[in-house]
């Protein structure tokens, strides 16, 4: 069957690869250390759980509002107010099943063919991937080591032009674990501001976060009408099985976000709204102590990864992710991750997964064990000291 031509600019996520790689690697008796799925390794907090079940037995089983339940959007709502200090209105909220339909939606809702969206390289490969398949131009905006994979204003300033219509953030960051700070945002305001042009603000991570301060671009004077919030629970609640999403839209895309929803989901499902619900306004210790717990790992990847000769790495502010450059060893990225999964049995990305710009790095996920962690870097410095 010959695909429509559509189909060709549509791109993937290199993780699901190297996992069902590793996957064969262990199913042939091989001892794989999986650090390349960017998934909580915590099991759902039991009262989310006896929410859902709760939910089945009350019969919220059918069809819900496209744009989701209200009592769901109504703790949505408190919890941005509450975190943003801006003031959002339940009508503003879109629930979707997962976070990646936010970034659909609002590509498609709001770029014709021939726009301009500037996105974050190294970064979440869907951006880029879904940028080219609604015909659109995508823009990289390079995010560098020498400024803690922020980015330079230069660059920024280099990549808006007249077509430009939409530029994507991610803070804390995928895959750098960075976190973007206030003056970057106040300048990405007044660029917004002078060239008209919206904002996807990415925030599935902002719960997790080790130092520092979460700051939105929707809290900028005037950018609550330019920005698009994407937030979600796969992360903060260890839900990603459940695809739970949510976007906070500009009240003029609302109405054209939720016509998308009714023509590809229906909805998001009934059940899993309602123990969302229980997630926002139940307990925050499981956030607390996961996120505590990720600190103790990153401390122990970075530690640990910046004692194997040839490669150095940043300490991440955010997210659950380290990424280590590895431009001093002779293999390339994507070579050395491949070698490590063969040689050491330990299942990394190459930064290149994530655009051009990550060359040189690989993406460790530290959403493992610690026992797990200490022992594939061990197998890591084993098999990098032989090249």
């Amino acid at each position: 069957m010959e695909l429509a031509e559509r189909m060709n600019r549509l791109g993937t996520e290199s993780a699901f690869d190297v996992f069902a790689k590793a996957q064969q690697l262990a199913a042939q008796g091989r001892s794989i250390i999986h650090l390349e799925i960017g998934q909580p390794d915590f099991p759902t907090p039991f009262p989310i759980c006896e929410a859902a079940f709760r939910a089945m037995k009350d019969g919220y089983t059918g069809y819900t509002p496209a744009a989701g339940l209200l009592p769901l959007r109504e703790a949505i709502a408190e919890h941005i107010t509450t975190t943003r200090g801006v003031e959002i209105h339940p009508d503003e909220v879109v629930v979707t099943p997962g976070a990646k339909p936010v970034i659909f939606f609002t590509l498609l809702a709001l770029v014709n063919e021939g726009d301009e969206v500037i996105y974050p390289n190294p970064g979440f490969p869907i951006y880029e991937s879904v940028i080219n398949f609604v015909g659109a131009k995508p823009v990289p905006l390079p995010l560098r080591e020498e400024v803690k994979f922020r980015f330079h204003l230069d660059d920024l300033v280099d990549a808006v032009s007249d077509r430009t219509r939409l530029l994507i953030l991610n803070s804390p960051q995928n895959p750098t674990g960075e976190l973007l700070q206030a003056d970057d945002l106040a300048a990405i305001a007044e660029l917004a501001e002078r060239h008209n042009f919206y904002i996807l603000s990415d925030e599935i991570y902002s719960r997790i976060l080790y130092e520092g301060k979460h700051v939105s671009p929707i809290q900028f004077p005037g950018m609550k009408d330019r920005t698009i919030l994407l937030d979600g629970h796969s992360k903060t609640y260890a839900m990603t099985g459940w695809r739970l999403g949510y976007g906070i839209f500009p009240k003029s895309l609302v109405e054209g976000i939720v016509r998308l929803m009714i023509n590809s989901n229906s909805c998001t499902c009934a059940f899993t709204q309602m123990a969302g619900m229980a997630a926002l306004q139940g307990s925050q210790e499981f956030v607390e102590q996961m996120v505590a717990e990720f600190q103790r790992r990153r401390d122990a990847v970075v530690a640990g990864l910046n004692t194997i000769p040839g490669i150095h790495c940043l300490k991440p502010a955010g997210a659950f992710y380290a990424f280590p450059n590895v431009q001093h060893l002779p293999l390339s990225a994507n070579a050395l991750a491949d070698h490590l999964l063969a040689d050491a049995g330990v299942a990394v990305l190459s930064g290149t997964a994530f655009g051009h710009y990550g060359d040189g790095y690989l993406r460790i996920s530290y959403a493992n064990s610690l026992e797990n962690i200490q022992t594939a870097i061990e197998r890591m410095r084993s098999t990098i000291l032989k090249l």
